[in-house]
């Protein structure tokens, strides 16, 4: 196991009925901005419960930050922020919007052009304006972590950035929220953590066993849980593990110690930003090609994977693996997920020389725990996906 640190700061209030206790974590003097998506807190009642819990708070309002919040949506909430004098953001909804208040956090007191935030990759360390969140969609674990992904639509970009400074101050996560969520956010969640998991855990054995046991509980826990939460969102036992496992997937604690990944994620952004895909269905479309790709390196892995999480024992630890592999496009398809691009769009031809062509821009020729994912086999993973 590799030497590390952790700090995770934020305080996460768990529960039916929690969003009450909000004027607990927020004092009174504070100017708020509450941030949200297209309106869904509006029909589910999560705005009144909010509303409720700040009577008598100075409230600012800013709707609309897209499922991938654009840079320049959020441009406008920044210099909102700033001609208000507001003290204190709280973003309800899910992690594209805390994704997005992470932005306006760190861009409001930037010294420069806060693009070069997400252009940079920069780490914010300090002047971050202070925020909570009130959780609406399980699936990103932005509400325990200090990461966030925005796009810029000008230029079809879709890129990370985080830094200590950007973890929630707290989080209320009240599982009942999922009962008026459609199907296909919640079948994107359970997917979303899952593969979270994955990027942490697929690699090559590290001798970190309790966050190999850890992850394998998580995952165990997403593949019991989905046919339940899938068929009843009502039902508060599944949906309390579910809203649970998509926090723990990201927070932080099953990657100490460990090399990890995040080649699916990075080649799946790039399906965002071009075709506008789900994304929780570019994991699941292009997860399990990277692993039959990398399976060499993976191998060893993948049939502990097999073993432990599917409980295969039939075959070598090589056929085991292939197996594991398999077994993860049935869950992905279980789950409602489609696992090729041309499910999504009938452009998708496009795919393999826009993606490969944006890499070599970066200079992104070395990915994955191995930095063995070159530009040819990056190639490949998009074509198998087709």
């Amino acid at each position: 196991m590799l030497n590390f640190e952790w700090y995770n700061p934020t305080r996460l209030i768990f529960g039916e009925g929690q969003i009450s206790k909000l004027n607990n974590f927020i004092s009174k003097d504070q100017k708020i901005l509450l941030a949200y998506g297209g309106g869904s807190i509006f029909n589910n009642g999560v705005y009144q419960q909010v509303m409720d819990a700040l009577s008598g708070y100075a409230i600012v309002e800013f709707g609309g930050i897209e499922a991938n919040p654009h840079y320049e949506t959020l441009m406008k909430a920044v210099e909102l922020v700033r001609e208000q004098k507001i003290t204190y953001i709280l973003a309800v909804g899910g992690g594209s919007v805390i994704d997005g208040v992470k932005f306006i956090s760190a861009a409001v007191q930037f010294e420069g052009d806060p693009i070069d935030i997400i252009k940079n990759k920069m780490l914010i360390k300090e002047n971050a304006v202070p925020f909570g969140t009130v959780l609406t969609l399980p699936a990103t674990a932005s509400e325990m972590n200090s990461g966030s992904v925005v796009t810029i639509a000008a230029t079809q970009e879709k890129l990370s950035f985080g830094g200590e400074a950007l973890f929630p101050q707290f989080s209320i996560c009240d599982p009942t929220v999922i009962q008026s969520l459609p199907l296909r956010q919640i079948q994107n969640g359970l997917v979303d953590a899952f593969v979270h998991v994955l990027e942490q855990y697929l690699t090559f054995p590290q001798q970190a066993h309790l966050q190999d046991r850890i992850a394998e509980g998580i995952l165990l826990t997403l593949i019991e849980t989905a046919p339940k939460v899938l068929r009843d969102p009502r039902d508060y036992v599944a949906a309390s593990n579910f809203m649970w496992c998509c926090t723990m997937a990201l927070n932080g604690l099953i990657s100490k110690g460990v090399v990890t990944d995040w080649a699916t994620h990075a080649i799946g952004h790039e399906l965002t930003a071009l075709y506008h895909i789900d994304h929780a269905r570019t994991l699941a479309i292009i997860g399990p090609n990277l692993y039959r790709v990398l399976f060499e390196t993976k191998k060893q892995k993948l049939a502990q994977y097999g073993k432990n999480v599917w409980k295969l024992d039939q075959g070598s630890d090589e056929q085991i693996a292939e197996k594991a592999i398999e077994m993860t496009v049935q869950f992905f398809k279980e789950t409602g997920m489609p696992t090729t691009i041309s499910q999504c769009t009938d452009d998708y031809h496009t795919a393999v020389s826009f993606i490969v062509e944006r890499f070599r821009d970066r200079n992104w020729t070395a990915l994955g725990e191995k930095k063995n994912l070159d530009l040819e086999k990056l190639q490949g993973i998009i074509e198998k996906s087709l």
